[in-house]
């Protein structure tokens, strides 16, 4: 298992004092398709649309809170008293702090201080990168270093949300300019390092040409952005050449840039519906994307929510072929509600489904040619039957 101070598993919701870093769980469970109806940002409605109507349970959880604070009480504990009772599996409540970091990230940042890792077999976390420019590289810090304590406490043996949660720090302590300690190891030197905290960017969008001229766009997450870069990627690639659009992994993102992305191979068109309490909603491609350039996407069991609607979009509209594993099912729209004391409850609200009408949401999308190992040769070879 692998994180980094930004990044970490899926978490539907959140429960208990400390919180688990859940930036794939925010995608999914919030902006990724929280942001359908109010613009790019969640709680910034674009001017030129208007959030729908909140349904009973945004208001029974919204009065809830409400009474709550009347009577003295903490509005976020009554909200997540509902939310438990919801049944529903992505509704979430989060803090003022732990909501404006989901944001941060979705706008392709973080405060940090650049170090990804992974827990070995025996327990210890190894560091796997470190980003460019960062407060760690400035440090020395390299891939393959033993991440030995944070602030005085071992993180041996413990699971890597716990690690990233330790060196982002607490809501409250996490600002630009906060310090964290590091224990080290390198062979057989240790050492302490006091690293500061820095607005650190995230590449969420990388490519890469293979021999033979086929570009490969992989997409992490649909940040802000996200959707112009694969638009460039596509616009650069070498003419006539295949792209791999590869998105193994990608836990979602905000679905405005995935529509963007979508659009960079379809001239126009239907990209997906969504429901708001039973009123059904539509989103299109842009025009003048390219539908010549031969396609294949990549898809895994990692691949959620905003990243499901564009494989279903390419895939229905006969884009793309699909190769990979069976994508993860989550097609649900959440839609975040501001409580009296800064926390926001993240509520299940409706659906989306492809353009051929199909539901993701429990099932996820089949690819066309199963490949759970070897996905990018296969990619390859079908691009080579498909002319490149």
């Amino acid at each position: 298992m692998s994180g980094r101070d930004l990044f970490c598993q899926p978490r539907p919701r959140r429960r208990g004092a400390t919180l688990t870093l859940v930036f794939a769980g925010v995608l999914v469970a919030g902006a990724a398709t929280g942001s359908l109806p109010v613009g790019e940002r969640r709680g910034d409605p674009d001017p030129g649309t208007t959030r729908a109507a909140a349904p009973a349970g945004r208001d029974g959880v919204a009065e809830a809170a409400a009474e709550a604070m009347a009577e003295g009480k903490s509005p976020m504990e009554a909200a997540e008293r509902a939310v438990s009772r919801s049944g529903e599996r992505w509704d979430a409540v989060y803090t003022e702090g732990e909501y404006a970091e989901f944001e941060e990230a979705l706008d392709g940042g973080y405060t940090g201080v650049g170090v990804s890792a992974r827990r070995e077999r025996d327990g210890r976390i190894e560091v796997t990168e470190v980003s460019t420019g960062s407060p760690a590289a400035t440090a020395g810090i390299r891939a393959g270093d033993r991440l030995v304590s944070i602030d005085g406490r071992s993180v041996a043996g413990l699971p890597v949300t716990e690690v990233v949660s330790l060196l982002r720090g607490d809501a409250q302590d996490a600002a630009v300019g906060t310090g964290v300690r590091l224990g080290l190891e390198r062979g057989t030197r240790t050492w302490q390092q006091l690293l500061r905290r820095a607005r650190l960017s995230t590449d969420s969008v990388t490519v890469d040409e293979l021999p033979g001229g086929v570009t490969v766009i992989k997409v992490a997450a649909f940040t802000k952005g996200s959707g112009d870069a694969v638009r460039d990627a596509v616009r650069e690639a070498p003419g006539g050449a295949g792209v791999v659009l590869d998105l193994r992994g990608n836990s979602g993102g905000l679905v405005t840039e995935a529509v963007t992305a979508a659009s960079a191979f379809l001239d126009g068109g239907l990209v997906a519906t969504y429901d708001v309490e039973g009123a059904e909603q539509a989103l299109h491609a842009e025009g003048r994307g390219d539908t010549a350039r031969p396609l294949v996407t990549l898809v895994d069991g990692g691949t959620m929510s905003a990243a499901e609607l564009v494989t279903g979009a390419l895939q229905d509209r006969g884009r793309s072929v699909v190769v990979g594993s069976r994508t993860f099912g989550k097609g649900s729209v959440q839609m975040p509600t501001p409580l009296p004391d800064g926390s926001v409850a993240e509520l299940t609200v409706g659906h989306y489904r492809t353009p051929a009408g199909r539901a993701v949401d429990g099932k996820g999308i089949t690819p066309d040619l199963e490949a759970d190992t070897g996905a990018l040769d296969r990619a390859e070879t079908v691009l080579a039957g498909l002319g490149r």
